[in-house]
């Protein structure tokens, strides 16, 4: 019976959980309503696309926002082909930040923060080198472009498909009883938003720890983290499933924080999930029946792809950094703020408006 319940408090605990990381989205869409459309379109060059790109994914936590909005105006005319695919690689790096913002709420609690943190950025890191190594190969080569192009002719005929969209559906009454009582005010959402999540967790990691750690590895050991490929196929279509990497990736803080998962067991899920989300567009893409949204699309499969087969061989390298990055956090709980404000909105908005 005491199982029965911490089973059905972890459950409660989850969907709070999603509806947090929601709300945050909200709230964070809200306060920058009108503003986004009007950044992607300043792209210039491929830096300042790579930087818009992480700035206004980070604004509206959501690189599938980022990428549908890319896909429009390129459509239109108003944005580039050439450039479209930076600011989807620099939205590849921005929706880390939801994942990072969740570990934060266990800063109060060193033996909970480390681990946490490490899941958190390990994506991070790994997007970001990334970046580093197909961008001078897209720049110079115009390596996504050929590819992607190529292919979008190959899967162009298959038409569209409808999106069902789970999460929405079990997620979508409680973002409407929350708005109904708030209003549209993006403080009060975000405010409502933090403090739900920190109940969440904590909720999350005391029924984890009643239903018996040794019990709960052995079952995502089997069904979702048996060994690197499983654990991949896992990320990949939790994520289509609930379309949103950021929802997937941040599930997994908690149960790091717990010290359910290791970051080696986290590393390839995470990985899964960039894989996911590229999945979700292209279906968008499909739906909307545009060339060039399609190739968008497959620009940022491929380009996720590229990493993985890349970074796969020496993924010990984004790991480590993020394993030493949360040690050195624990030591100095300034450093993740930092992380988080330097990396996803003062240095792009440093570079976009004074590197001119």
């Amino acid at each position: 019976m005491p199982e029965i319940i911490a089973g059905l408090k972890l459950l409660a605990a989850l969907y709070l959980f999603l509806l947090a990381v929601k709300l945050i989205a909200v709230s964070f869409t809200l306060a920058s309503e009108g503003h986004i459309r009007s950044l992607i379109s300043r792209a210039g060059s491929p830096l300042m696309g790579l930087l818009i790109g992480v700035l206004s994914t980070s604004l509206v936590q959501s690189s599938s926002s980022t990428t549908s909005l890319t896909v429009a105006l390129t459509v239109s005319g108003a944005l580039p082909f050439h450039l479209a695919i930076y600011i989807v690689m620099g939205a590849n790096i921005g929706t880390c930040i939801t994942n990072v913002l969740v570990s934060l709420t266990h800063i109060t609690r060193r033996n909970e923060f480390g681990p946490a943190f490490a899941a958190a950025v390990v994506q991070n890191f790994f997007n970001l080198i990334s970046v580093i190594l197909i961008f001078p190969l897209e720049y110079f080569f115009g390596y996504l472009t050929r590819i992607s192009a190529a292919l979008s002719g190959l899967v162009s005929h298959l038409g569209g498909i409808a999106l069902f969209k789970p999460l929405d559906w079990v997620i979508h009454p409680g973002i409407r009883l929350v708005q109904s009582v708030l209003g549209a005010d993006p403080l009060l959402i975000g405010l409502a938003a933090a403090i739900i999540l920190f109940l969440a967790l904590r909720q999350m990691v005391v029924s984890i720890k009643q239903l018996m750690l040794d019990r709960i590895r052995q079952a995502f050991g089997i069904y979702f983290f048996k060994n690197y490929g499983r654990a991949m196929l896992s990320g990949t279509v939790i994520t289509a499933i609930v379309q949103s990497s950021s929802v997937t990736t941040s599930l997994v803080v908690p149960f790091a924080a717990a010290r359910v998962l290791t970051l080696e067991q986290i590393f390839p899920f995470t990985l899964g999930a960039n894989i996911g989300t590229t999945v979700t567009t292209m279906l968008a893409a499909l739906c909307l029946g545009q060339p060039v949204g399609l190739q968008i699309a497959l620009a940022h499969l491929i380009f996720n792809i590229t990493g993985i087969i890349l970074i796969t061989p020496v993924r010990g390298i984004p790991i480590n950094l993020a394993r030493g990055l949360a040690q050195i956090a624990g030591r100095n709980r300034l450093i993740p703020l930092l992380f988080v404000l330097g990396q996803f909105f003062i240095l792009p908005l440093a570079i976009l408006f004074f590197g001119r």
